[in-house]
């Protein structure tokens, strides 16, 4: 389809800005496809933290507990395990 305008076909107008509009929806297409992957990375991220949080967490009531333990020991001697 060729449409004149002042003696001369736009046809190439068209095809520039049919060219440009593809080339923008496309880098918009990248861009949520990027921005999906770096959810879920950081999803996965957020994942670990809680899981080593958890484990640190564990760490501290451990090693309290044997502290207590220990202390519990020291001041009863007569009992031993």
């Amino acid at each position: 389809m060729i449409s004149r305008r002042h003696g001369r076909a736009t046809r190439q107008y068209y095809d520039n800005f049919d060219a440009a509009h593809a080339r923008i929806e496309v880098n918009e297409r990248v861009h949520e496809e990027r921005w999906v992957a770096l959810e879920h990375r950081l999803c996965r991220m957020e994942a670990m933290l809680e899981r080593l949080e958890r484990r640190l967490w564990l760490t501290v009531y451990g090693v309290v507990a044997a502290i207590l333990a220990q202390v519990v020991l020291s001041l009863t001697p007569g009992l031993s395990l």
